[in-house]
């Protein structure tokens, strides 16, 4: 699972399919609220907000 910004999208969907050679799913953290789980401020790969959520 990665929680990235616009920018790193496409890396994060790379990173998920060399891993689980499965296609992930793609959430948009901001249309997106969780009932159990706050998703981290930040992205994964850099200090940008994260916005997308990959699993």
């Amino acid at each position: 699972m990665y929680c990235v910004c616009k920018q790193h999208v496409e890396l994060a969907l790379d990173k998920f399919v060399d891993e689980y050679e499965d296609a992930p799913d793609m959430v948009n953290l901001k249309d997106t609220e969780f009932s159990d789980w706050d998703p981290p401020r930040q992205c994964d790969m850099c200090e940008e907000p994260a916005e997308f959520l990959v699993v």
